[in-house]
């Protein structure tokens, strides 16, 4: 029988994937409250990953970002599950002054329906099958449009888990967003102030 093992990337963000959902717990709760206090202050950075997606890992063979219907796609949960986020949004009066996506459908989508609108962004496109310099860089461009973000207002970057694990080193459930506090800790990885989940 054939050994077979699994791409060391996929190991990585499968584990960190595992560890957010342990880690779901009192203190998390702490954390939303947190999150959200900041995000009525605004001029925060919020990261989400696509919301709940049809069952699989990665995209078909021979996807195309041309045509979604090439892509694996938002589940019907995974709809729901976007505006509801956005309502959430909505509810505490969040200012949210530009919504950047990954062109990737299941992102754009999940934009859309949570924040009407969408801009898509090729530095958030997703770096799963990237080299480790293409996806540093593309880490590169971010952390610097990020600086260059100065408006009062929040900004949303909806993008997909290697991406976000690359800029935090944490792992995250499809739907749930991320706080940035814009400073570094000291392994250059931006500091979390809290997570977002409206499940």
């Amino acid at each position: 029988m054939p050994n077979f093992q699994l791409p060391s990337r996929l190991v990585l963000h499968c584990t960190l994937l595992l560890l957010a959902l342990i880690t779901l717990s009192p203190a998390a709760r702490a954390d939303q409250s947190a999150a959200w206090a900041a995000l009525q202050r605004g001029g925060q950075i919020v990261l989400i990953r696509h919301a709940s997606t049809e069952s699989g890992i990665g995209d078909p063979p021979g996807f195309t970002l041309a045509d979604c219907s090439s892509q694996r796609q938002l589940s019907a949960a995974g709809r729901a599950q976007a505006q509801r986020l956005g309502a959430a949004f909505r509810s505490r009066r969040i200012v949210v002054t530009d919504v950047w996506s990954s062109r990737w459908c299941r992102c754009s989508e999940t934009a859309q329906l949570a924040f009407g609108r969408v801009t898509p962004m090729t530095m958030i496109d997703s770096s799963f099958e990237d080299s480790a310099a293409v996806a540093s860089q593309k880490s590169r461009d971010v952390s610097t449009a990020i600086g260059n973000h100065t408006t009062d207002g929040n900004l949303v970057l909806v993008t997909h888990q290697v991406n976000i694990t690359d800029l935090t080193g944490m792992g995250t459930r499809m739907g749930e967003a991320l706080v940035l506090s814009g400073q570094r800790d000291a392994n250059g990885k931006f500091v979390v102030i809290g997570r977002l989940q409206v499940d």
